[in-house]
């Protein structure tokens, strides 16, 4: 049977934990829109001085774990005098990993668009910038911002593993309250029902930013 009067009593603590990992993902997600739009632009360039690292940058973060890009920010980065919080570790790894899918769905939203629209739209006098903004970005949209919120979703749910470099999150809140509570069945399964939660109200948050942003650009 479970134990609703403990649930009830650390509820709370688990809902900061929960706080704290919404503002992490969204932080997180915000960062690495960033590192994706520039990473994604490195990869179409074609001065190779951009290309190249940028394809270098995705290549590396998306061969390797998350969870080994976490340790070497919080745990490797000091042997080089570089000190992070937990906190600062924790976003920064999350968002270096997630703006490198986030590039490649970028780019493949942008290289979808027809290259004799972007000819004509050239024809016409128009800057680089300004076919971005009016031909190509309007048209990639539909294409790039669905799998733009997936990684938003699974940014929330990789934000579980920041706990193992002592950012106390949801997960590592849970843990914690086992250590006094004894109770590993009726915290963890709070803590994936807080879980289900945020990711299911992103979803619908998503959702509705899709179809607004869409409407937008006419599309």
């Amino acid at each position: 049977m479970l134990d609703w009067g403990t649930i009830l009593h650390y509820f709370p603590f688990l809902l900061k934990g929960a706080v704290l990992t919404l503002e992490i993902s969204v932080i997180s997600l915000a960062v690495g829109l960033v590192f994706g739009l520039i990473a994604a632009l490195g990869k179409l360039a074609r001065n190779p001085l951009f290309r190249w690292p940028a394809a270098f940058y995705v290549w590396i973060v998306r061969s390797t774990p998350l969870l080994v890009q976490l340790f070497i920010i919080y745990f490797g980065l000091p042997q080089l005098g570089i000190r992070l919080s937990p906190f600062a570790s924790g976003v920064l790894g999350l968002a270096l990993n997630t703006g490198a899918y986030n590039a490649e769905t970028i780019r493949g939203g942008i290289e979808a668009v027809s290259r004799g629209q972007i000819e004509a739209a050239r024809s016409l006098g128009m800057s680089g910038a300004l076919t971005m903004r009016r031909i190509i970005l309007p048209q990639a949209m539909r294409l790039i911002i669905p799998p733009l919120g997936n990684n938003f979703i699974i940014l929330i749910k990789d934000t579980s593993l920041v706990s193992t470099i002592t950012l106390v999150e949801l997960t590592l809140t849970a843990q914690r309250l086992i250590g006094s509570t004894y109770k590993p069945f009726e915290m963890y399964l709070m803590a994936a029902v807080l879980y289900a939660i945020l990711t299911t109200a992103s979803s619908v948050c998503l959702s509705l930013f899709e179809r607004k942003a869409l409407k937008g650009y006419g599309i």
